[in-house]
């Protein structure tokens, strides 16, 4: 059995690590960038899994690059599975997925420390974990780590990936030091804990959120043909304009959210231009669009008016679009067991919470899928995110830790699966 190592993280121990952690990839407006399997990326990881050594886990990275914290106590048994993720968006926020790994961290030493300390044998083993590659910002798609965990992406498809510049997922994780060998340890239950990303606990004065589901959401690729052609010389309406065709997609997928107010978010980001010369006219144009809802027959009708727009597009400005789905989830529980569980302990603590759904994609929503999983939320500030000035305060950043903590020792302890067996 191992236990954990030297003095037990306090919760003034926690901001202090997380300045020290925010440092790696520090951006000179407070952000971070650490763009999964870059340089400052491994630093960090390499940071998380010098703390976890000194703190009795025991460390090893699987061969998607996931990086695990153990704690065995029960040879031959599954494990919790808590953290989130360390990469981070171009120019981010310190706290998205940066918190939730240290966080899983802190609470699991504590954990540790209380087990030890009570002479507890848990049924269950531990693992801290920070997912690779969850933004999706240089390599798609995005919750890259956990999809290859959870079966739902192939490794060898996954390793292949290549960024922008033709660097692949293999080769980003071996020049970080990063690409294991081995399979991640088997889950039994699941925990993340994350900022908020919005702007609901902040103005209910909550402390912490219960997430019981995720909004659904359609990811494509589009790719918009037409022809090569002089700026100058060639007439108007003999251009095939690929970025004037890209232009009226983004436009038309904004309008789409205008028809759903509140119940579809609509985006387009990552434009490449080709040859993307100031005096040539575009040949073709790649972008990325996101649609999302909490009602998948909005999302599917939303899908099919984009369809249509599509169309008019391609008459009026004599392109050709190609569209190719890049990533897809739908609406989806959290086990409500899960929620109960955490609610309670948060009762138990004093701390004020309610129930929510997440609008964005987290690792637990792989999960979830496979093993029971509790996801919980802090107040993000005017919910800025994928943004440098992205900020939770110190006293919402130690309650996370103090109510993950308990639920990370009561999954430990079975209580989630002795709640499955009573409800069955």
């Amino acid at each position: 059995m191992t236990q954990t190592a030297g003095r037990v993280p306090t919760g003034d121990d926690l901001i202090a690590d997380f300045v020290t952690m925010s440092a790696y990839g520090a951006t000179e407006a407070g952000g971070v960038e650490r763009q999964a399997g870059t340089a400052a990326h491994g630093q960090v990881r390499g940071w998380l899994a010098g703390w976890l050594a000194e703190h009795g886990f025991q460390v090893r990275t699987d061969r998607i690059g996931n990086l695990f914290g153990t704690v065995e106590w029960t040879p031959g048994a599954p494990y919790v599975l808590v953290g989130s993720h360390l990469d981070s968006q171009p120019r981010g926020g310190r706290y998205d997925g940066a918190y939730g790994v240290l966080a899983a961290a802190h609470a699991s030493a504590r954990v540790c420390a209380r087990f030890a300390e009570a002479g507890r044998t848990p049924p269950y083993n531990l693992a801290v974990v920070d997912w690779f590659n969850e933004e999706g910002s240089r390599f798609k798609p995005s919750l890259m780590g956990s999809a290859v965990y959870t079966g739902k992406l192939d490794l060898d498809r996954a390793l292949a990936v290549t960024d922008p510049d033709g660097v692949t997922v293999a080769d980003a994780l071996r020049s970080t030091g990063h690409l294991g060998e081995l399979d991640g340890p088997v889950a039994a239950f699941a925990a993340e804990i994350h900022i908020e990303q919005g702007r609901i606990l902040e103005r209910e004065a909550t402390t912490i959120g219960l997430v019981e589901s995720n909004w659904a959401a359609n990811k494509y690729e589009i790719s918009v043909h037409g022809d090569q052609s002089h700026t100058g010389s060639t007439v108007m309406e003999d251009r095939q304009d690929a970025l004037l065709g890209a232009a009226r997609v983004i436009v038309a997928v904004r309008e789409l959210a205008d028809r759903w107010p509140g119940i579809l978010h609509t985006s387009a980001g990552q434009l490449f231009v080709h040859p993307n010369s100031p005096v040539v006219v575009a040949r073709q144009a790649d972008l990325h669009l996101d649609l999302r809802s909490p009602d998948e027959a909005v999302l599917a009708e939303a899908d099919a008016l984009l369809e249509q727009e599509f169309a008019r597009i391609e008459e009026s400005t004599r392109v050709r679009i190609v569209k190719r789905t890049a990533h897809r989830w739908g609406v989806q529980s959290y086990q409500p067991e899960g929620v109960k569980l955490a609610g309670a302990a948060a009762d138990e603590l004093g701390l004020s919470s309610r129930p929510m759904l997440t609008l964005a994609g987290h690792d637990s929503t792989n999960l979830k899928d496979i093993v029971p999983t509790v996801m919980l939320f802090v107040p993000s500030v005017e919910g800025i995110s994928h943004n440098e000035h992205e900020f939770t305060a110190d006293d919402d950043l130690r309650a996370g830790v103090d109510l993950l903590t308990e639920v990370v020792a009561r999954l430990c302890l079975g209580e989630l699966a002795a709640t499955d067996d009573q409800e069955r």
